[in-house]
């Protein structure tokens, strides 16, 4: 049997029972060419695909396993809350132990473990949580909650940002700034997409448009906190803030998508890694005073569940209480707080302290320097945009701001570069348009491993060309 060929054979038996073959759609390669692998085990930092090859991994399932895969304590957590039963429809009191877990790590001063001698000023970003099972179902959610809580209908939403495929999301931009916009997807009715408005990222005089034309009838905008969907594009310094100011001076909220930076990038994720002013006192130490803004809604998604499948939003308490059974904004879930998977998600944050971040950081600057540095030996136009420890590639000489810029790019040469990484044993995102994850648990041989196939990979993508 030559390599590879259990990987076509499965993927050939997928297609024939399920829709292209996966069950999400940037698993299927379409972006890079190829058959799938189609893995079977996951340890640390590496997985293992159905014909026994190994890789080191760089999707990490999207960005839950910030503890490197299948972390002995978090299986143990797992189990234990397997053997009491899988589910039971009823409110267990793990449920709260994550909520309360949550509230606290948004509550202590975030980006704190980076400040050597600092004073901490302490501020509860929210509240009240509630547990859903996607990252989808938490910002469909937040905005019903968002519609219910200010009586009005419109969303404004960011091209090229992702928060789920909820019908009112998926819609593109109309044929002007402040325009309502249009079906992205068969299926979605042109009267929900006209309830949201679609325009450009990192775009103030957007917004002012957007609010100039619609302001009475917008509900919230919502953002992901640092873009991790069309690769990463991080927002333009002080543009987080610009927005909450925006939508409160006109009586609407902000939604801060943190499904991916959420835990992920730091603490309190990107909201707490960013949104603090410093304060440099005389004796050389600094202090972290009163946040920047905050956003009224926050979903989350991936590490609040582990690996799990387990998502969240949360808010201020008058905000949180219009939700059924407190207030007229329905929202229900059979499986919502499923005890397994809140097992795992409280393992993995008690486990997710300063060393994790410290180590997630220090990785995400080794390889994405690394990248940086085959591709620039090369002479490939490239930018390596980070937002935190996320990272990924852009085929293009200057940074992209927005999802135009980021589709303005020579994207053909991704497919050369992934596919020589792949046969050198790493598993990069299948998609230029993705970012990629580091865990806690690559050390320093995974970490070799990945630099030592960029020189090849990057000779690939200078040698690429358009088809």
């Amino acid at each position: 049997m030559s390599h590879g060929d259990a990987n076509d054979r499965e993927f050939e038996r997928a297609q024939r029972v399920i829709p292209g073959g996966v069950n999400s759609p940037v698993r299927a390669f379409r972006s890079v060419g190829g058959a799938p692998r189609f893995l079977v085990a996951a340890s640390g930092p590496y997985v293992t695909d159905v014909d026994g090859r190994e890789y080191v991994d760089l999707v990490a399932s999207w960005g839950p396993a910030i503890l490197g895969h299948a972390h002995p304590e978090v299986v143990a957590a797992v189990q234990d809350a397997a053997a009491r039963g899988l589910s039971f429809g009823a409110s267990t009191p793990a449920e709260s132990d994550l909520a309360e877990l949550v509230i606290d790590r948004l509550s202590v001063t975030p980006g704190a473990h980076q400040l050597p001698g600092r004073s901490l000023v302490t501020t509860r970003l929210i509240d009240e949580l509630r547990l859903v099972s996607t990252g989808t179902e938490a910002t469909m959610t937040a905005i019903r909650l968002a519609r219910g809580f200010t009586g009005r209908d419109l969303i404004v939403k960011f091209s090229g940002l992702y928060h789920g495929h909820s019908d009112g999301l998926l819609a593109d931009a109309g044929s002007g700034l402040a325009t309502l916009a249009l079906p992205a997807s068969a299926g979605v009715p042109a009267p929900i997409a006209a309830q949201t408005v679609v325009i450009p990222y990192n775009d103030r005089d957007a917004v002012r448009e957007v609010f100039a034309e619609h302001g009475p009838r917008i509900a919230a905008i919502i953002a992901e906190a640092a873009p991790a969907n069309m690769g990463v594009v991080p927002p333009a310094p002080g543009f987080n803030q610009f927005l909450a100011d925006t939508a409160h001076a006109n009586g609407a909220l902000l939604i801060l998508d943190e499904v991916l930076t959420g835990f992920r990038v730091g603490p309190a994720g990107y909201w707490g890694e960013t949104a603090f002013t410093i304060r440099e006192e005389g004796d050389g130490s600094r202090t972290l005073v009163s946040p920047t803004y905050l956003p009224d809604i926050v979903t989350f998604g991936k590490v609040i569940g582990g690996g799990m499948p387990l998502a969240a939003l949360g808010a201020r308490r008058e905000i949180m209480e219009r939700l059924a059974p407190v207030g007229p904004v329905y929202q229900a879930g059979t499986l919502s707080g499923n005890p397994v998977a809140v097992a795992a998600g409280l393992a993995t944050l008690r486990l997710a302290d300063a060393d994790v971040y410290a180590r997630l950081d220090h990785v995400a600057a080794v390889i994405s320097g690394a990248v940086d540095d085959a591709l620039t030996a090369c002479g490939v136009p490239h930018v390596v945009s980070r937002a935190g420890n996320l990272f990924s590639i852009q085929f293009r000489d200057t940074p992209a701001v927005d999802y135009a810029g980021v589709q303005a790019q020579d994207a053909y040469r991704y497919g050369p570069f992934f596919h020589a990484m792949l046969d050198a044993g790493v598993s990069l995102p299948p998609s230029v348009f993705e970012a990629w994850f580091v865990t806690a648990a690559h050390d320093d041989e995974a970490v070799n491993r990945v630099l030592d196939a960029l020189p090849a990979a990057a000779r690939a993508a200078a040698s690429a060309r358009p088809e």
